[in-house]
């Protein structure tokens, strides 16, 4: 039986769950368009990267790691919500 034993730091775990979240309500904010939920979709959205934001200082502790995929997933969570893919009309 393989036994695979590692530290994990309990804020790392945090951190990679509120990358999924942040990463999801951007992406909801996106599917929301135009529809009647667009307010709670763009507001949800705001506060998931002023929540992420705030995630990536806590995630200096735990590491450059964490750090890093902390920001990333910060820049993809603003590329999502900025970036228009529809095609120019």
């Amino acid at each position: 039986m393989l036994l695979l034993a590692f530290a994990l730091c309990p804020m790392l775990a945090v951190v990679g769950v509120m990358l999924v979240l942040g990463v999801a309500a951007a992406a909801a904010a996106r599917l929301t368009e135009g529809t009647r939920h667009e307010a709670q979709g763009q507001w949800l959205c705001l506060s998931a990267l002023a929540l992420m934001g705030t995630v990536c200082g806590f995630a200096i502790q735990c590491g450059p790691d964490a750090a890093a995929a902390a920001a990333a997933t910060l820049a993809v969570m603003t590329l999502i919500t900025v970036a228009d893919f529809s095609p120019a009309k």
